[in-house]
């Protein structure tokens, strides 16, 4: 007791906004349920393990710690029993979501002071009142992870309609029934919304795979602007689940009028029973059947693993996308090398700043330990607890507000995140970078009609390619398949998941679609002093380590649905790309001129928006002048491209001013963020701008801009490009384009942004299914199925 008091000057009573570290180590995955316990130093409030407590006393000096320990309680033998309820919500941990069933821990407590670990129990009343004090003010606060997790589980919670409180309803004598509803437009008689301002009742959208409606409802909306629907069916006794959508809002909304708004129209709601799902239950239906079986190998009969590099990682709330990322990184030797082999948990807490939970460094080196050094991944009775990467969630996902959700996200969106976040953490040191090995150069040749080319050089980390469905090697299935489907539809029937056929397309053919000729329209000639249509082919500059390939499987339909392609690709075990090598500039060929000669300079640029572009776009009900903006601001580049502009700017204060005359007006809007993210892959900084302001500022999208725009590289003159590779990216890897597959993270689900991931890493020679906690052999490879995949060089 003595000695606690020697020691009263470095315990802190924690105040409310102190970050408390009680639930588990800052540098490794001990928690107080692991042997140890946890410490918790009360001066800091940061929580270290049995094994790396005494690293801390050496670095801080602090002796004082709060020792956590918790035990499992036994299960009475009825829980056991109890059968799961099926979730009829995309959410977990609340009323009707994924059920988080945890275990009861009882808790013991004591006061260790360090370095001799001598003890004091508490609660003691012969505790000086200071430590008591802030002993129970530890105890009784929400701990740090836990602030984190409170976020919410729920998708979107709903929101007020900004329509429904003065919401017109037109007295035109419609009186609805309360069953028989058939869509006025056509035969439909599911998926049926009722406008709740003139009472017609036409069918919803038509969904990505053809099922759903025929969109007579949103052109409905469109044609009179009338904003609010309820789904029929829906409507029950308790008005807080009917299904109702606002369209200008573009979102499902809660309508505090709707007993009102629905007896304008002799509607009954106490009467009614439900019929149909709503929005979110499509949705988590969807979610919980697309493709899961498959990709998951449920069903299968599958060895589970454990041990050293066989460590599964707990789903925090859909972070699956970071999980099947970090489990395919942590199976390449950059990382393994970098974050496990040549730095130990000592040596990256000896270097970490005051916080080491928001050190990047010491949360990837913890990640790697974790997961590679087997410590926990040990069986159980659910097979293997896994460890839980919070910290790491939230180092990385700190300057990106949509990974420090709990929304689902797209791999890929998270893997260039990684890339950008791991970079500048190792900025100008190659060696340390474990993404070096990942990096290549991409050399395009465009040639115009005069004859003469130009060469541009850009840098990437991922090959994106497109899946080219023509070149199916099931053509002759397809066209059975299709004349069957239509035979059943024809009769009212459905054709079950086993009888589907799907196109068949080689990898092959979509490497080809990337390397083929293509042709550059408006493209502008320095020789020819005007726009041509010029030729463009590229080529690899340089082959990486570890190739990693996208596939494109997410397109956008007519009427701007966006549909998941249904395709599987058939990847090889061994691919050799060795063709797809640039050559350079060849004897014999004759560069354009960097510009024009004289006066005669390219065309000065004013902001004139296409006719066709704005056409289209007003013909959906957009005024008129948003359009040309619209237009404008993304260059021309296409419908799609300005409407993603369009609804993302039309809150816009100056977005009813007339158009300026500025050139410049589109680049000023960007986000230099998302600037300096491009540049951060190697693209020129005006280049960056222009792409942006076409892509309404979404990076994934200003990058397919770049890619299919090669002409915004023509102002970069090749000599200078050249000399900056031999001087500035000597680090850059090359060699042989002899590649083999290494791992594949697969997509289920009808868009990027819900569903699920899973990884799949061939390790010891056999092929391991990484599914969140679950780590198995796998029995059934869905190799055909993958969304990314990562080649190691031979």
């Amino acid at each position: 007791m003595d000695l606690l008091r020697s020691h009263l000057h470095k315990v802190r009573i924690p105040e409310p906004g102190s970050r408390i570290h009680k639930d588990e180590c800052c540098v490794s995955f001990d928690t107080p349920r692991s042997e140890g316990g946890l410490y918790v130093d009360m001066t800091s409030f940061l929580g270290f393990g049995r094994e790396h407590v005494a690293w801390n006393y050496e670095k801080s000096g602090n002796p004082v710690y709060l020792h956590i320990v918790q035990r499992r309680k036994p299960e009475p033998d009825d829980e056991a029993d109890r059968p799961l309820k099926k979730p009829t919500l995309l959410a977990i941990g609340v009323e009707g979501g994924f059920t988080d069933q945890e275990p009861e821990y009882d808790e013991a407590f004591e006061i260790v002071i360090l370095p001799e670990f001598t003890s004091l129990p508490f609660p003691s009343i012969d505790l000086p009142e200071k430590v008591r004090i802030a002993v129970d003010k530890v105890i009784l606060a929400e701990s740090a992870d836990r602030k984190q997790q409170l976020a919410s589980w729920v998708a979107d919670k709903k929101k007020v309609s900004a329509h429904a409180m003065d919401l017109k309803q037109l007295d035109n004598g419609v009186i609805v029934p309360p069953t028989g509803w058939k869509c006025s437009k056509c035969d439909k008689t599911e998926n049926l919304w009722l406008n709740l301002t003139d009472g017609m009742i036409l069918c919803g959208r038509r969904l990505w795979d053809g099922s759903g409606g025929n969109n007579h409802a949103i052109e409905h909306y469109e044609q009179t602007k009338y904003p609010l629907a309820v789904k029929l069916g829906t409507i029950t006794a308790d008005l807080e689940a009917a299904d109702v959508f606002s369209y200008p809002e573009d979102d499902s909304v809660e309508d505090p009028l709707l007993a009102q708004h629905l007896s304008h129209f002799g509607i009954d709601f106490s009467s009614l029973q439900k019929t149909e799902m709503t929005t979110a239950e499509r949705e988590l239906d969807h979610n919980t059947n697309y493709d899961w079986n498959r990709i998951q190998e449920s069903g299968k009969d599958a060895e589970l693993l454990y041990g050293p590099g066989y460590t599964g990682l707990v789903n925090l709330g859909n972070s699956c996308y970071m999980a099947s990322v970090m489990q395919v990184m942590f199976s390449t030797h950059p990382f393994i090398s970098r974050y496990f082999e040549k730095q130990s948990l000592k040596a990256a807490f000896a270097i970490a700043p005051a916080d080491p939970t928001l050190d990047l460094n010491m949360q990837m080196t913890k990640l790697a330990h974790g997961m590679l050094s087997g410590k926990y991944s040990v069986p159980n009775q659910e097979g293997q607890e896994g460890i839980h990467p919070r910290m790491f969630k939230t180092v990385i996902a700190a300057k990106h507000p949509e990974f420090s959700s709990m929304r689902q996200q797209d791999a890929l969106d998270f893997f260039l995140h990684l890339i950008d976040q791991v970079d500048q953490a190792n900025t100008g040191n190659h060696e340390l970078n474990p993404f070096t090995g990942f990096k290549f150069f991409i050399e395009e040749r465009l040639q115009c009609p005069s004859g003469k080319v130009s060469y541009n050089k850009r840098s990437d980390y991922i090959l994106s390619l497109n899946i080219p469905l023509h070149e199916a090697t099931n053509k002759e299935q397809l066209e059975a398949f299709h004349e069957k489907k239509a035979a059943m539809d024809l009769d009212g029937k459905e054709v079950s998941n086993e009888e589907i056929v799907r196109p068949r397309v080689p990898l092959e053919a979509c490497l080809a679609s990337f390397s083929g000729a293509e042709e550059v329209p408006e493209f502008y000639s320095t020789a020819l002093n005007s726009k041509t249509t010029a030729i463009k082919t590229a080529g690899f500059k340089t082959f990486p380590d570890y190739l990693v390939l996208q596939m494109r499987k997410f397109v956008m339909e007519a009427g701007w649905v966006p549909k998941k392609l249904d395709v599987y690709v058939d990847v090889p075990d061994i691919i050799d790309i060795s063709h797809m090598r640039s050559k350079g500039i060849q004897p014999g060929e004759e560069l354009l001129p960097e510009g024009a000669s004289g006066d005669n300079k390219a065309e000065p640029v004013h902001p004139v928006a296409s006719e066709d572009i704005v056409s289209q776009l007003a013909s959906m009900g957009f005024n008129y002048l948003h359009c040309q903006k619209a237009a404008i601001s993304t260059s021309n580049t296409g419908v799609e491209e300005a409407m993603n502009w369009l609804l993302s700017h039309m809150d816009d204060p100056d977005i009813n001013d007339p158009i300026s005359k500025d050139s410049q007006a589109a680049e000023q809007t960007v986000d230099e963020t998302s600037v300096q993210t491009l540049v951060s892959f190697g693209f020129q900084e005006d280049v960056a701008r222009k792409a942006l302001a076409a892509s309404g500022g979404n990076i994934e999208r200003a990058t397919d801009w770049i890619f299919s725009h090669p002409e915004a590289f023509s102002s970069v003159p090749t000599d200078s490009s050249t000399s900056n590779m031999e001087d500035d990216d000597a680090h850059i890897p090359d060699g042989s384009g002899r590649y083999k597959l290494m791992a594949f993270v697969s997509h289920m689900g009808t868009s990027t942004h819900c569903g699920h991931y899973v990884a799949h890493v061939l390790k010891d020679g056999r092929w391991v299914i990484f599914n969140d906690s679950k780590v198995a052999a796998s029995v059934d490879l869905p190799k055909d199925m993958g969304y990314l995949y990562f080649f190691q060089r031979i």
